[in-house]
């Protein structure tokens, strides 16, 4: 059984109306109707609501649905994405940080009577903030790409 004809065994099952589903859902009746009709499908987070409105498990509901499944296979890839691109753009952001902090200390130092030194060499304080943005930068790039062709 496909999952248009499960929705709809599952909801009449139940005794409930199109209407009734939606309202459970959060989601217009509309979109209930095209999911009966095989005209679309719920996003991850909707079927894991079917799955326990209906109390089966989201194999029962996904299993005989091969289009279904490959929905919810391409939609866990792309969230695994933003992720890791969040982590990147954090690296760069934190390489924007310390080129700051560097630039701010260089000219208090300048402009004023303290002398304060940046702790770990300046190998770290000049090539540093640069490797972060750099890999951050590329990192992003590459995952935003990565994104596009899923």
């Amino acid at each position: 059984m496909v999952f248009s004809e499960k929705l709809k065994v599952e909801r009449k099952n139940k005794g409930w109306s199109q209407e009734k589903l939606a309202e459970q859902l959060f989601v217009s009746r509309q979109s209930v109707s095209k999911w009966e009709n095989g005209q679309s499908f719920p996003s991850i987070e909707i079927i894991i609501h079917l799955s326990d409105l209906f109390e089966i498990t989201i194999d029962e509901l996904l299993r005989s649905d091969e289009e279904l499944k490959e929905k919810v296979i391409k939609d866990s890839k792309q969230l695994a994405h933003p992720k890791l691109k969040f982590l990147f753009d954090g690296l760069f952001l934190i390489g924007v940080a310390f080129l700051v902090f560097k630039i701010g200390i260089i000219l208090l130092n300048k402009f004023t009577a303290f002398e304060l030194t940046l702790i770990g060499g300046s190998f770290i304080w000049n090539f540093g903030p640069l490797l972060l943005m750099v890999g951050g930068g590329i990192g992003s790039g590459v995952v935003k790409e990565k994104y596009k062709e899923d």
